[in-house]
């Protein structure tokens, strides 16, 4: 029994089986389409979602360029509409201050009117040589333009000349002072101002007053060929408009 144990073959054949070989080849090729059909899917949906993606890019490039446009033209339009508007306002402006003008106008020539009705006029009282308003203004460095305006009608028709001047009281350094027609003109015997007229003239010229000075009253003092008289005037009016005198 041992020997024929040692004659057998260590190996032994063992004959294929061909279903298993077909069997795995199929297997392969069915992998290989399954992985075709896969990738060719992959490429139609990727495509098919890169189309729609082009297609949504460019309409949103579409509409910006819509929104764009439509802004310009907003800015525009609003721009046109500042201009009109500020234009509006500009005529409107002047326009009101055009009718300011000329209500102040209009005001002036009746203010005018009263007074030649009153200096003239038939029922006019008479009245000799008389300082009727006197006016300040300030300049600069000191100065002050001031305007005298003197009137008459007793003597209807007939010339009254003569000269006009006046003095400022005031305070300087806590004290009274007076400045005479001298110091307010600079000058040693300065001759009052000439004047010649029928019924009325507006006198006018330039004076200084001194740093330190605070003026409070004017007295302006007229003499002509029919007599000489004297008025004062309060300067917190006389520095803002003419006002009338008080004796």
């Amino acid at each position: 029994m041992s020997l024929q144990n040692k004659d057998l073959p260590r190996f032994a054949i063992v004959s294929e089986k061909p279903y298993l070989k077909r069997l795995i080849t199929a297997l392969l090729f069915a992998w290989v389409l399954l992985a075709v059909a896969w990738g060719w899917l992959a490429w139609r949906d990727f495509s098919s979602n890169n189309g729609h993606l082009r297609s949504e890019l460019a309409l949103s490039i579409k509409q910006q360029k819509a929104l764009i446009k439509e802004n310009t033209q907003l800015k525009q339009e609003l721009a046109i509409a500042k201009r009109a508007d500020f234009i509006s306002r500009s005529a409107n402006n002047l326009v009101q201050e055009s009718l300011a003008d000329k209500d102040e106008q209009i005001a002036g020539l009746k203010a005018d009117l009263d007074f030649y009705e009153r200096l003239v006029g038939s029922g006019a009282r008479r009245q000799g040589l008389n300082v009727h308003t006197a006016s300040f203004e300030p300049g600069t460095a000191g100065a002050w333009q001031y305007t005298v305006t003197l009137t008459q009608n007793i003597n209807r028709g007939g010339m009254t000349s003569g000269q006009m001047q006046f003095t400022i009281e005031g305070v300087a350094g806590g004290k009274l002072k007076t400045l005479t027609w001298d110091d307010l003109n600079q000058k040693t015997g300065m001759p009052g101002q000439g004047f010649s007229f029928r019924y009325f003239q507006a006198l006018e010229g330039t004076i200084m007053l001194p740093p330190g000075f605070s003026p409070q009253r004017v007295n302006v003092s007229v003499k002509g060929s029919s007599g000489k008289t004297e008025h004062g005037f309060d300067w917190k009016q006389a520095k803002k408009e003419s006002v009338n005198s008080t004796r």
